[in-house]
Order: C-alpha cells, then structure tokens, then sequence
C-alpha cells in the first residue's frame, strides 16, 4: 500500500527498526505508545483504519482528492 521499508516506518514513527522487526516477527506484541506512533505515522499519509466486532477495514484515501485536484 505504502511501500516503506521497515526502516523506512521506523523513521516516520519515531521507532526504532527492531522494533518493527521484532513485531513483524511475531517475538512480541507492541506497547500502546509504539501502537499510537505507529497508526500516527500511517494517518499522515492518508491511511485509514476502522475496526468493529466483526472486521478490520484499511483503505487508503487518494491524495488527489484530498487536496481537490481531481
């Protein structure tokens, strides 16, 4: 969606790499300050994340249409 690097996310998040690493790894789960950073830095690009009961949905919004240029 993004095609950041882990180093990449790390940056834009304020976290550091083995941070990313370590959870995308499965070794463990991620402390609510490092959650917030994270969803943070995916909103400032557009990223929308939205949970129920039932279901998770991420959608990207278009820049273009943010900004009314389309």
């Amino acid at each position: 969606m993004l095609d950041w690097t882990q180093a990449e996310l790390a940056d834009r998040a304020g976290v550091s790499r083995s941070t990313i690493r370590d959870f995308e790894g499965g070794r463990h789960e991620l402390h609510r300050a490092t959650e917030t950073q994270l969803r943070h830095a995916f909103e400032e690009e557009g990223v929308r994340m939205m949970s129920d009961e039932r279901e998770i949905s991420i959608s990207l919004r278009n820049a273009d249409a943010a900004d009314g240029s389309k």
